[in-house]
């Protein structure tokens, strides 16, 4: 005797979908946090991000992933989606035209409120807080550039904001994309399994996070310090902060002083 099915609530499939996006391995879940990817390459999607335990929570719905190829809103023979510089310059820029069909379709069925990011080397360091903003809103919209970038009135007109990796230039957005989603996803509720473990990794708490060791005890002549086998959890906490405040200040003497000052107006 077989048990009543299961039920699948989440799942929204609208009206206006193709019967080719219906067979996808994720379909649409209705409120779950999603992330939505415009790019030239949707078929680096989900990439790294589909493995380990942001794979599993993608697999398991506790997340979803939408791609929009910017290619398909391309026009001419080539499908083109680029332009020379007004004013001159050297190397081609996405047009807003293309840029806006394809910003259209993609935010069509998505909450007003979700933010928009374009991945560019100008914009805001994209750091811890950034991503556990991004984890509590209901997703994410990320605008992948190419070439040299995007026409700055799409920027303007839909109020997307500019987020940087860091203080170095890549060929395009979606590696960019792949590590902060990463990032926000891991902060997710369920999907890491374990809570406290984003509790004590680097940058949780305006810290670098302190050394970790494992089995063996002595490894080519090396031993786990004698305070962490001690068993004595308070002075094995007290090493850890110390550890952590040692190696902020030497390594990241910014975010030491960011969390010093902090800690002296509180």
């Amino acid at each position: 005797m077989t048990g009543p099915a299961k039920s699948h609530g989440r799942k929204s499939i609208s009206a206006s979908l193709k019967p080719q996006e219906l067979m996808r391995a994720n379909p649409k879940l209705a409120g779950v946090w999603t992330a939505q990817v415009i790019t030239l390459f949707p078929q680096c999607f989900p990439g790294v991000l589909g493995e380990s335990l942001t794979g599993k929570a993608l697999k398991d719905g506790k997340w979803a992933l939408e791609t929009t190829d910017l290619r398909r809103f391309g026009e001419g023979r080539h499908k083109n989606v680029d332009d020379t510089p007004t004013g001159g310059g050297v190397g081609m820029v996405l047009r807003a035209d293309i840029l806006g069909a394809a910003i259209d379709e993609t935010r069509r069925t998505a909450p007003k409120d979700r933010p928009m990011v374009y991945l560019s080397p100008r914009g805001a360091r994209f750091d811890q807080p950034m991503a556990r903003d991004w984890a509590g809103a209901n997703g994410i919209t990320l605008l992948c550039g190419r070439f040299e970038g995007v026409d700055q009135r799409v920027l303007d007109h839909y109020q997307i904001a500019e987020v940087s990796l860091g203080d170095f230039v890549m060929t395009g957005g979606e590696i960019a994309a792949q590590a902060m989603l990463d990032a926000a996803v891991r902060l997710l509720p369920d999907v890491l399994g374990n809570a406290a473990s984003v509790e004590d990794e680097s940058h949780s708490n305006g810290l670098l996070e302190h050394p970790q060791y494992t089995r063996p005890a002595m490894w080519n002549g090396l031993p786990i310090p004698e305070v962490l086998q001690s068993g004595h959890h308070g002075n094995i906490e007290k090493w850890r902060r110390e550890m952590a405040e040692q190696l902020t200040q030497s390594r990241r003497p910014d975010l030491y002083e960011k969390r010093s000052k902090k800690e002296k107006d509180s």
